[in-house]
């Protein structure tokens, strides 16, 4: 949807291109900032609650879903900065990144949810999270300010 619709889309109407940039900045900014914030002042470690009730396939299903669909960094990430780099791609390239970048996003979240058992016993400490916090804060806004540095010149 993003390498395809997103090209074709920009194509029409190319004021788009300048006001995604913009937005995307803006975003990207803000949320660098918070993850900073976040770790200046940390909440506490992970508490992983193993006592919870047992779901049904159904309720985990949904719950994925919810996850998934309801989570608007999907669009962000999928749609628009993935969307955006495929669309930029030779036209004989995009089903190749496609087919890459949809094996990356396999391979990381596979890797995060079995890796997540390992790191549990990290990330209960406040000082982990903090660490964390300002390596994506940086992150961001490393990136925010080369979107914007790309969108302007």
């Amino acid at each position: 949807m993003g390498v395809a619709g997103l090209g074709a889309a920009l194509e029409r109407l190319p004021g788009w291109t300048a006001a995604l940039a913009f937005g995307g900045t803006l975003f990207l900014g803000w949320y660098g900032i918070e993850a900073l914030g976040r770790a200046l002042r940390p909440t506490g470690g992970l508490e992983a609650d193993r006592r919870g009730e047992a779901l049904s396939l159904g309720a985990a299903l949904a719950r994925i879903a919810a996850f998934t669909l309801l989570n608007p960094h999907v669009y962000l990430y999928t749609v628009l900065l993935v969307g955006s780099v495929g669309a930029s791609q030779p036209p004989g390239g995009q089903p190749a990144f496609v087919a890459g970048a949809g094996l990356a996003s396999a391979l990381w979240f596979a890797s995060l949810g079995y890796g997540a058992r390992l790191l549990a016993p990290l990330f209960a400490r406040p000082a982990a999270w903090r660490v964390l916090g300002a390596l994506v804060g940086a992150t961001m806004l490393v990136i925010a300010a080369e979107l914007a540095r790309h969108s302007v010149g």
